[in-house]
């Protein structure tokens, strides 16, 4: 894996911002000033919960199996937070900077650490 994770966080964070400029602009808006305030914070404590608790069970020593595992929590992660902006800000648009750093990042972990 080696340098290919740091940059992987680097490349995931630039393209959310350039994303971000081009779709939405100045219009951003947070899950949290909508009526899904609640239902991130739990979510995201849960899917934190469940990670930690996946780690306990793997071989976190294996690279192949930490592979897996990124690509796993960043669908799972960024699909979550994607669902909530769709769903509470439909208007905005800013559903579709979350899905395309997904795809980004997706495609990033199959080639650079796959």
């Amino acid at each position: 894996m080696g340098i290919a994770a740091p940059i992987f966080v680097l490349v995931v964070s630039i393209t959310r911002m350039i994303v971000s400029g081009l779709i939405v602009g100045g219009n951003k808006r947070k899950i949290s000033e909508t009526d899904g305030k609640y239902i991130e914070i739990f979510g995201n404590i849960l899917l934190i919960i469940i990670s930690f608790s996946t780690l306990y069970f793997l071989d976190i020593m294996n690279p192949d199996v930490m592979k897996w595992f990124l690509l796993c929590a960043l669908i799972i992660i960024l699909g979550f937070h994607t669902f909530l902006e769709w769903y509470f800000m439909k208007e905005s648009k800013q559903y579709k900077v979350s899905l395309i750093t997904l795809v980004v990042g997706i495609i990033y972990t199959s080639i650079f650490i796959f």
